[in-house]
């Protein structure tokens, strides 16, 4: 996730936006925007390890120093990282529950970056850095703030104490107060070229990677999550024709957000074909033919319903059932479409 004893970057496509970040940014606050899966956080973690670094100023961090070490094992007292508990658990920092606060133990890790937290995070940065370096907090994503939090954060965003610097990551800054936004030096990270992406999941032991590298948007951190969570490219192929058949089993196991967003892809592609453009996430030929704009529409609309809700305790089995019994009317003639015995999508959780 950080710069190695080999002066390398973390990602290779993270090499030259992280150099000419190091040239160009002397803002104290800086708002890195990025699409999921293109490497916020690996950008973000090797640029405040630069800041940390023992070595010359202004450089990319030589990997080797104290500062470097403690930054790759995450214990650098200087650096403050502030993330959902959800977004921990997925990526192995912590164990579901563990989050120091005991009565919470048993809950549903959190998608949000608390107010207390965001207010403890600013007693700290105020503190006398460690090492005498830098002091850096970084918050991924921003939007992961609610208001409060938010709020809260705008004067040290405003008026940072000593020589402490902010980095901020967001998927869409549109998300963010506009008072937020104007307080941050904004850096775009383009996404990786194709052929460097695909050779970088090969390197991974991601064969064919192509077809998922589409799956995902062009996002490779988010095609190897896919194959580490089991999908292949065979597997996604087959997916457009599972769905059209009612085959919901195909999606069986797999997290309520997770499924909704593969659905989405494939309602969009469907759409697009449908149009006559071209698809952006599956292969054309594994898009079955004859699908119905309008009810397309509707099942957009069902979908987005569920998205912007899915931390709702739905009956996971039964809402993708629905979901995807839905979907397959999009591929049915009118005149053969089988009357309507499920359940409403309000009393799935019950």
């Amino acid at each position: 996730m950080v710069v190695g004893e080999d002066g390398r970057a973390p990602l290779p496509w993270l090499q030259a936006p992280l150099r000419d970040a190091l040239a160009r940014q002397r803002s104290h606050a800086l708002l890195v925007q990025a699409g999921p899966g293109f490497g916020a956080l690996e950008f973000m973690s090797a640029l405040a390890q630069a800041w940390l670094c023992e070595g010359p100023a202004g450089q990319q961090p030589c990997g080797r120093c104290g500062s470097c070490r403690l930054v790759r094992s995450r214990t650098h007292p200087d650096l403050r990282v502030l993330m959902p508990e959800a977004l921990r658990v997925s990526l192995g920092w912590i164990d579901a529950g563990d989050d120091g606060e005991g009565s919470r133990g048993k809950k549903k890790p959190s998608r949000q970056i608390r107010i207390d937290e965001v207010r403890a995070a600013i007693d700290w940065v105020v503190q006398s850095s460690s090492r005498g370096r830098a002091k850096v907090m970084l918050l991924h994503p921003a939007e992961a703030m609610n208001l409060q939090a938010a709020s809260a954060l705008l004067k040290t965003l405003e008026e940072p104490p000593g020589q402490a610097r902010l980095l901020l990551s967001t998927r869409d800054t549109s998300l963010l107060l506009p008072t937020l936004r104007s307080r941050c030096q904004h850096i775009g990270l383009p996404p990786p070229d194709r052929e460097d992406a695909i050779r970088w999941l090969g390197e991974q032991g991601l064969a064919d990677a192509a077809p998922l590298l589409a799956a995902a948007g062009g996002a490779p951190l988010a095609a190897l999550a896919m194959s580490k969570a089991g999908i292949d490219a065979a597997a996604w192929a087959s997916l457009p024709q599972s769905v059209a058949q009612g085959q919901a089993a195909a999606l069986a196991g797999w997290p309520v957000a997770q499924a909704v967003e593969v659905l989405q892809k494939l309602c969009h592609d469907a759409m697009v074909l449908t149009a006559g453009g071209k698809p952006l996430y599956f292969a054309a030929a594994s898009l079955p033919d004859g699908a119905d704009l309008t009810r397309l529409t509707a099942w957009a609309r069902t979908l987005g319903r569920v998205a912007r809700h899915d931390e709702h305790p739905w009956n996971e089995a039964l809402l993708v059932e629905a979901l995807v019994a839905e979907g397959r009317t999009c591929w049915q003639e009118a005149t053969t479409r089988a009357p309507n015995t499920r359940k409403p999508l309000g009393t799935l959780g019950r």
